[in-house]
């Protein structure tokens, strides 16, 4: 049985929320001018949210077959995303003026363009579904940290939309799996392998590529990013909520699924270290 379709995600059109709502003059620059964990956080997430047009574009193309898919991402997920980049990098602009954005984003996009590739998707759509709910589960997290980490109202309000809208991307991601999983006849090896392949991606993601390239142009080791990043958000990553998360498509009954978040959660913190 295919699972139910919400008909008002699905067909609803532009992004939930406006730039406009969002009062950059009430940043409280100097709470955040000088630290480097806010500077690559916010610039290396602006730099991610403003090239998912060419992701968009993979996926359209191998769901070219499903036009009501292809329509919500074309008309609510890429939207919602580059909205992101946009305030994103009007947040950093307004607090680092000084820096080359768009030099340091053509740097990352040059990189990050050539891995992001429709062969470098999964192998069956409902898989790539799958990839997709894991990579939601990242956004929402990161975002979900950075709101509790940040100290300063606005970024806080700004990183809770944002993950907010990535909770909403997880959803329909999720839903779509259901159907496709149904369709293609997907096993809990044919998900965990998934699950895996796209875990393992993580230390070369673009968020890595992102990172590096912020940091590089700033005069930053870009060896810092990664390591000391990682160790500050794990006090506030909601490694709980990251684990129900990506285990959730592989459909654990409630026991099992128990058993397994508390092993799991605990090679998430150590990873974060």
């Amino acid at each position: 049985m295919q699972a139910p379709t919400s008909t008002s995600d699905v067909h609803a059109a532009g992004p939930r929320w406006q730039l406009t709502q969002i009062d950059f003059a009430r940043i409280d620059v100097d709470n955040v001018r000088a630290r480097d964990d806010l500077f690559l956080l916010v610039c290396s997430a602006s730099f991610v949210e403003s090239g998912t047009d060419t992701y968009t574009r993979n996926l359209v193309t191998y769901f070219a077959q499903d036009a009501e898919f292809g329509a919500w991402l074309q008309q609510r997920w890429e939207p919602e995303e580059l909205q992101h980049g946009r305030a994103l990098r009007a947040y950093f602009e307004r607090v680092w003026p000084e820096y080359d954005w768009q030099r340091a984003y053509d740097g990352f996009f040059d990189e990050y363009a050539r891995l992001c590739v429709v062969d470098a998707l999964e192998p069956t759509r409902g898989q790539e579904l799958v990839a997709r709910c894991i990579v939601e589960t990242g956004t929402t997290t990161y975002y979900q940290a950075l709101a509790d980490l940040c100290g300063e109202p606005v970024l806080a309000e700004l990183a809770s939309r944002i993950r907010n809208d990535e909770v909403g991307h997880y959803k329909q991601f999720y839903r779509q799996f259901l159907k496709y999983r149904d369709r293609e006849g997907l096993r809990r090896a044919h998900v965990a392998a998934a699950i895996w392949r796209r875990v393992a991606e993580l230390r070369r993601s673009d968020a890595d590529i992102a990172l590096r390239h912020a940091a590089q142009l700033r005069g930053l080791d870009a060896a810092f990013a990664p390591r000391e990043l990682y160790a500050r958000l794990a006090t506030l990553y909601p490694v709980e909520l990251a684990v129900r998360m990506a285990l959730k498509p592989l459909r654990l009954r409630a026991g099992m699924q128990r058993w397994a978040e508390r092993p799991l959660g605990a090679v998430m913190r150590h990873w974060l270290q």
